[in-house]
């Protein structure tokens, strides 16, 4: 059911030729998203959404309209540009805007995969069928969702950009209850082959039977094992809050001031690179712009933060291909983040702990105040006691609250595996000091 190439931009380039502004630029996405839900180890749900949005900015000197439909026949279209013309003439003069992109030459990645785009309900049925089997093994309940998907994405402008990527992507994420104890696991891919179910079922089977009957602990300072999908939530929030143009523009990021300086520890090192196919990659973002390499954090030193062209002609600079979307309140944002690996394991972090906590993910975090990147969330689906290097017990889940660049200012080991999740590919880490703030009563 893929239009192909040709038939998307000719989408996109119809949207540009109808416009009588100044400068316009428009998008297409195009796909189809699919996704088989269980609970109590049993199938409830099958959806399945196909659907369009084309979007339209168009420029009149200083003035910009933006405008969207999800119907993709010659008079809609004219009617979603009419109308960016129209709310482009009637805006207020933005004076920080310069002009809409120049093209560049753009690298294709390898981000389609086949066998995931024509993925089915009986597919996915036989690789739920084979979670919830493990999960019986162990006497556990599963709950949680399979998704497939693909989607076809292009973007043309007035000023000569043409640019097309189709991209595909897998998710499989549960959660398995053993009586009183939880599990987690979930994989990401642009390649359902990727997924391996099996080995994310018994990854949450293992911790729901490992974590029946927690207790509770007192709440205070701990050295703590971070597991990946703890870690990406850390990485989210800088992401966020801070490693974007216009946070830092802005004034409200966490770098301001600090180029140059060290703010985490010598062992950390984060930079984006929407082109690694080790992560979720995308040939350019939402303006057309080619991805390219940001090295943000280098050996635990600010260096720089990712642009869009809005935010990189405020400063005389280029843009880094980072633009989230036409219009963004948000700015320019990392999507495809790595974390550098270390040289150690799980294991060993444990076996080096005297008295600590091991967590596997948070739950229900939030910012507190963005520039310290001070969060509150609790714990969730496996949290463990570490003593003399052995995990003993089961804990109850912790609430903490902490400053996301002081506990990376204290990183004692990280892992050399690292594992891909939505938005960054992570190691899992042993952090000194992290402050649980209230215990909970499950």
């Amino acid at each position: 059911m893929m239009l192909g190439r040709d038939k998307v931009l000719e989408i996109v380039n119809k949207a540009v030729g109808y416009s009588k502004a100044d400068q316009t630029q428009a998008s297409v996405e195009i796909g189809e998203s699919s996704l088989t839900r269980f609970a109590n180890s049993i199938i409830h749900q099958n959806v399945s959404e196909r659907n369009a949005q084309i979007a339209v900015k168009a420029v009149i000197g200083k003035r910009l309209g933006y405008c969207t439909t999800n119907k993709l026949d010659d008079a809609a279209i004219k009617a979603t540009v009419e109308k960016a013309v129209e709310f482009a003439r009637h805006s207020p003069e933005n004076r920080d805007f310069v002009s809409l992109p120049e093209p560049k030459p753009i690298k294709l990645v390898a981000a389609f995969d086949e066998q995931t785009a024509d993925y089915s309900p009986e597919d996915r049925a036989k690789d739920v069928a084979g979670v919830v089997a493990e999960a019986r093994k162990a006497g556990a309940q599963a709950a949680g969702s399979l998704s497939t998907g693909y989607d076809e994405y292009a973007i043309a402008s007035s000023l000569g950009i043409s640019a097309y990527n189709p991209s595909t992507i897998a998710n499989l994420t549960t959660v398995m209850t053993a009586e009183t104890g939880f599990g987690y696991a979930d994989r990401v891919s642009q390649r359902v082959g990727d997924i391996h179910p099996i080995d994310a079922a018994v990854e949450a089977a293992t911790g729901s039977v490992r974590s029946k009957d927690p207790e509770s602990i007192e709440p205070g300072e701990y050295e703590v094992v971070m597991l990946p999908y703890a870690v990406e939530e850390f990485l989210g929030f800088l992401a966020w809050v801070g490693l974007g143009a216009l946070a830092v523009q802005e004034g409200r990021s966490f770098m301001v001031g600090k180029f140059g300086e060290k703010i985490m520890g010598e062992n950390v090192t984060i930079w984006d690179d929407g082109l690694d196919p080790a992560g979720l990659p995308r040939s350019f973002d939402a303006e057309g712009i080619p991805k390219q390499r940001v090295d943000m954090i280098v050996n635990g030193v600010a260096k720089t933060v990712v642009y869009d062209s809005y935010t990189a002609k405020k400063e005389s600079k280029d843009s880094t291909g980072h633009a989230i979307s036409m219009i963004s309140a948000y700015g320019p944002m990392p999507t495809n983040m790595f974390m550098q690996p270390g040289d150690s394991s799980v294991e060993e972090m444990i076996a080096s702990t005297k008295r600590g906590i091991l967590v596997t993910r948070f739950h229900y975090t939030n910012i507190i105040h963005p520039i310290l990147v001070l969060i509150t969330g609790m714990t969730r689906d496996g949290t463990f006691l570490i003593e003399d290097g052995k995990i003993t017990r089961p804990l109850k889940n912790l609430r903490f609250t902490d400053g996301v660049i002081e506990r990376l200012s204290n990183v004692e080991l990280i892992s050399k595996e690292t594992k891909r999740q939505p938005m960054a590919v992570v190691p899992a880490i042993k952090v000194r000091g992290f402050r649980f703030t209230g215990t909970t009563e499950f």
